[in-house]
């Protein structure tokens, strides 16, 4: 059973992946609208099962609230710039600053996360808790999907 650390990751680098992929589009073709949906739906889903998890238990331990709050709150913006990207069209000129926006966020914040947050969690959260995580993220996530 791999740890919470390890799910985050492969899922970290399956999201840069499809965002080099959308930013590499053009105009309102099928494959911009199938990489956003994609990109789309597994960021809400990887952002609600990360809060229901990892973040609900780092936030149960004083040293681990700071952190986790602004990882939420990045989350918050997330979700607002992609509620603006669905307010534009695909063909629009504003859209593709807007997501490149919203990538730059993104990258940032999984950046910040396994080179800040993953350190700090280590020292607060158990190997075996860890794994316990890891599981609970995968069912939370699918659940979402």
């Amino acid at each position: 059973m791999p740890t919470i650390y390890e799910v985050l990751k492969k899922d970290h680098d399956s999201h840069r992946e499809v965002l080099k992929r959308l930013d590499a589009t053009s105009g309102d073709s099928p494959e911009r609208e199938e990489l956003y949906a994609t990109m789309k739906q597994e960021v809400e889903a990887h952002t609600a099962a990360e809060e229901e998890t990892f973040y609900a238990t780092l936030m149960a331990r004083p040293e681990g609230q700071e952190k986790a709050r602004h990882s939420v709150s990045e989350h918050k913006e997330a979700v607002d710039l992609l509620g603006e990207l669905d307010d534009t069209a695909f063909s629009s000129p504003g859209w593709l600053p807007r997501f490149r926006k919203l990538k730059e966020e993104l990258e940032h914040h999984m950046d910040e996360e396994e080179n800040e947050i993953f350190k700090r969690a280590r020292k607060l959260i158990a190997e075996p808790e860890a794994r316990e995580l890891g599981e609970a993220f995968l069912e939370r996530k699918q659940a979402e999907l």
